[in-house]
């Protein structure tokens, strides 16, 4: 048996009072589906393209743990719009360890960002960010990752505790599979405090305040033969997409 600390769910009404008090809120699946008008068994419908995801060929600890998809999108007034395809980048100052360089990962495929739970996610999202800062258009960014332990241990976050240079991060768990770790930590940008927790239950959802909170995920392991930990990040940015200006 391998223990895990729970998760601090709360409920759907009290996810704007807690962001503006502490800069992060966990959300448990039923309150995911009711903040954005979303069935989850339209959700469950996109988890098989977690199995399709592709190496990533940048990882600077020579692994080979991290699969994973990246698109863009521009959200503004109720309209979702994939831009064209384009790279990944963060400045050193947010990734020390990947940051700086442009980063080409393969596209989300048309089957998932065709499905209307796709849109209703994004745009449910950036109605609730809306509300915590007024701001009409968001620049999204969506990463489709699967941590394996084909290594003997994976790493969701290589870079150590970290912001991402946006102005607010969706971190959904997809799903955990035969592995132990992959605990999320949450840490003030400026005090002494965090919160360390285990998301387990698929399209739970940590949503952070990126200017305000730090966070990390520890290295997962196997608990017998191979097995994996996937996630679904969007991250949200005012102004334009990272490296634009």
């Amino acid at each position: 048996m391998v223990a895990s600390l729970q998760a601090p769910l709360i409920p759907v009404d009290d996810v704007l009072p807690r962001m503006r008090e502490r800069g992060y809120a966990v959300l448990a699946p039923d309150s995911v589906a009711r903040l954005c008008g979303i069935d989850l068994a339209a959700l469950d419908a996109l988890v098989p393209s977690w199995d399709d995801l592709q190496p990533d060929r940048y990882l600077k600890d020579g692994g080979n743990y991290r699969k994973r998809r990246h698109s863009c999108f521009v959200v503004e007034d109720g309209n979702v719009v994939q831009v064209p395809h384009r790279a990944h980048w963060q400045s050193l100052d947010y990734n020390a360890l990947h940051g700086g360089m442009q980063r080409w990962f393969e596209p989300i495929t048309a089957e998932v960002v065709q499905q209307p739970a796709w849109t209703r996610l994004l745009h449910g999202l950036a109605e609730q960010f809306s509300r915590l800062r007024p701001e009409r258009t968001w620049y999204v960014e969506a990463h489709q990752f699967r941590i394996d332990t084909s290594d003997g241990i994976g790493r969701p976050t290589p870079e150590g505790a970290h912001r991402d240079g946006v102005d607010f991060v969706a971190v959904f768990m997809v799903g955990r599979t035969g592995i132990k770790g992959g605990e999320t930590r949450v840490f003030e940008a400026d005090g002494p405090n965090g919160q360390r927790f285990t998301l387990t239950e698929a399209w739970s959802l940590l949503l952070l305040d990126d200017a305000r909170v730090i966070h990390e995920s520890t290295p997962i392991q196997p608990l017998a033969d191979a097995g994996h930990r996937d996630t679904l990040v969007l991250t949200y940015r005012a102004g334009g997409f990272q490296g634009d200006d």
